[in-house]
């Protein structure tokens, strides 16, 4: 009896963690494509970019007039103390100079997770020592993060001309998908 209580007890938790796995929505498709380019009809419409905060690098944009220009558009959800954001950052790097002159704008939209990532200096010394070039947006309110219905760090959507969110990825990995989808986008009629 002593040992059947507690297998009976272990069996039980065992049954409730797979109850629960169930009824948890399941995840987003990480790195699958939103749509295809050519139903961009279908893909839908990124939110904008405005009731954030301060701008670094940049004065603020917004993504009509970014799409007017021609323009395709990384978002990256990002914070400077996260770890798997740190690891995207060469990758990053590598899109924006690589893809910086045939179109593409690289908005950083700085999510904090932590007090001190609220404070516009420690951002900016963190975007300085990164040696990040392209615009980036203080987000202390969450504002465009909601819009965007986010819960990740770090997370890419790329928006097309048309301002359709043509692709998404959560977390690390996926570079070379994600730089096919960029070129993708870049090459798409606008």
């Amino acid at each position: 009896m002593r040992v059947a209580l507690p297998l009976a007890a272990l069996a039980g938790v065992a049954l409730l963690i797979g109850a629960l796995a169930l009824l948890r929505p399941a995840p987003e498709a990480a790195g699958r494509p939103a749509a295809t380019h050519a139903a961009q009809k279908d893909a839908p419409r990124a939110p904008e970019l405005d009731g954030a905060g301060a701008w670094i690098n940049s004065e603020p944009l917004t993504l009509a007039d970014l799409n007017s220009h021609g323009k395709v558009v990384l978002i990256d959800f990002w914070t400077y103390g996260c770890y798997n954001c740190q690891n995207t950052l060469p990758y990053v790097k590598q899109w924006w100079e690589k893809y910086k002159d045939q179109g593409l704008v690289i908005v950083g939209v700085h999510t904090p997770e932590f007090a001190a990532e609220r404070v516009l200096g420690n951002v900016q010394d963190a975007v300085k020592q990164a040696g990040i070039e392209w615009p980036v947006v203080q987000d202390n309110d969450y504002t465009i993060w909601r819009a965007y219905r986010n819960n990740y760090w770090p997370r890419f959507y790329l928006v097309d001309r048309h301002g359709q969110i043509v692709y998404d990825h959560i977390g690390e990995g996926a570079y070379e998908e994600t730089d096919r989808q960029i070129a993708a986008a870049l090459a798409a009629a606008p």
